[in-house]
């Protein structure tokens, strides 16, 4: 029996973290998912690496802002729509109300002396890189969060950049400006003269931010990460990440209003201050929606403990021979061959987990990879011919090298004896048996070949 002070916060945990059953209701599975969510998001943002990521964010931001203003007004320039820049940045410093303003001015002055004409082969070469920075870190600050290790080519990377900084401001400011053309229109005019559409009109308005965040924050969560990204998750979390980034903007600018220490303590320094507490807390909140998409995407991952699990040998056997198993099984039913999204899902095992055993049995050539994107797995070799006693020697010895495995640990001759008698009974436990053999509809009296 739990006994202390904080024995109900211990009980609570563990009604919250409880394995999971096939027999408990939907309904109380679905809250369980949502408190488990919100449990790993606080967790995430006061004990993991997001507020790393986020000051990185930040300090990439503060070096890249000017540049990439700089890039895209010249841009703008060309289409004659630069004069937009100073209304945006307006809006986006919104929450820090008078001191907003003053930074925005002080940035339209920066870009307006910048003659990116006179930099010459090598400023220009910094300038986009300095830009294109901003873009490799958001990148891998999503990459992380999804627990992808693999970025995309270099090539890939450097073309969607250079399109985002590029055509991207085109694209907005074109979208925006068709949008007040219509609204302008004497169609829309007449539409809003009729009621209840002209009483709608306010209303409507004050949804547009919510809108155009949630859209941007949707985009970002769908197509950055270099995975597929479902679009319900991205919608759920571009719509969490917009509502909580547009409220942060209303608590920021009450703060701002309300707090007078900082110009007393800062002085001049304040409105610099005030900028980076914003920046922090705008990609904080970027990236808490990241997660949302992460984990909606991908529940296996709502656990208690922070970090990757780390499997046992017991777990690592037995996820071997549920994935070798599963791969078999459709392929020789002529199935759909398995993906490790596939795999992950089906076996509620976190991604890193899953692939580190299949990359085991590629690297061991008993399974192979497909050239479909993404990639499946099938069988490398006749399923028949496949000893299960080499499914699970793979993966036991994943991760052995030649400066550390069980050679260059000594033992006494008798325990020495010990270790051989037990892979000896392990290996006559499973002689005979091929992989065919434990395919679902393989007859139980043929079950070696």
């Amino acid at each position: 029996m739990l006994r202390g002070p904080y024995a109900w916060l211990r009980t609570i945990e563990a009604a919250i973290w409880a394995p999971r059953s096939a027999g408990q209701p939907a309904r109380r599975r679905r809250v369980l998912r949502v408190v488990r969510l919100v449990s790993v998001l606080f967790r995430d943002v006061f004990q993991g690496e997001l507020t790393l990521w986020t000051m990185s964010l930040v300090y990439t931001t503060l070096l890249s802002m000017v540049p990439l203003l700089a890039l895209s007004f010249s841009v703008l320039k060309a289409f004659g729509v630069h004069n937009q820049i100073e209304p945006l940045l307006h809006n986006l410093l919104l929450p820090l109300g008078a001191e907003g303003q003053v930074i925005t001015d002080r940035l339209v002055g920066f870009i307006a002396r910048m003659n990116v004409g006179v930099l010459g082969v090598v400023g220009l070469v910094l300038l986009v890189y300095t830009v294109i920075s901003l873009m490799q870190k958001i990148e891998e600050s999503f990459n992380a969060i999804w627990h992808i290790t693999q970025l995309r080519s270099l090539g890939e990377r450097f073309s969607r950049y250079l399109s985002a900084v590029l055509v991207g401001p085109i694209l907005v400011f074109a979208a925006l400006g068709i949008t007040a053309t219509a609204l302008n229109s004497d169609v829309a005019q007449r539409l809003l003269a009729i009621e209840p559409f002209g009483d709608l009109v306010p209303t409507v308005s004050k949804l547009v931010p919510y809108v155009l965040v949630i859209a941007a924050f949707t985009f970002l969560y769908r197509f950055v990460p270099n995975t597929r990204v479902g679009f319900a998750p991205a919608l759920a979390a571009g719509v969490i990440g917009g509502i909580l980034w547009q409220s942060a903007g209303w608590a920021f600018a009450a703060f701002v209003t309300t707090s007078t220490r900082y110009s007393a303590i800062y002085s001049s320094f304040a409105v610099l201050v005030l900028f980076l507490i914003w920046l922090y807390v705008s990609w904080l909140v970027l990236l808490i929606g990241a997660s949302v998409a992460f984990y909606l995407q991908h529940p296996e991952y709502l656990y208690a403990m922070p970090g990757e699990p780390r499997l046992s040998n017991r777990m690592r056997e037995r996820l071997a021979l549920a994935i070798v198993h599963a791969i078999a099984t459709d392929f020789v039913r002529g199935n759909a061959p398995w993906t490790l999204h596939r795999l992950t899902h089906q076996l509620g095992v976190p991604m890193y987990a899953v692939n580190a055993v299949c990359n085991a049995l590629v690297h061991a050539k008993l399974l192979r990879q497909s050239n479909d994107d993404p990639p499946a797995y099938l069988p490398a070799r006749d399923i028949a011919e496949v000893p299960v006693a080499e499914v699970l020697a793979t993966v036991r010895m994943a991760g052995e090298d030649r400066f550390l495995n069980p050679q260059s640990i000594p033992l006494a001759p008798h325990v020495e004896d010990l270790m051989e008698g037990i892979e000896a009974a392990r290996a006559a436990a499973t002689e005979g048996i091929s992989l065919r053999s434990i395919v679902d509809d393989q007859e139980p009296g043929d079950r070696c070949r």
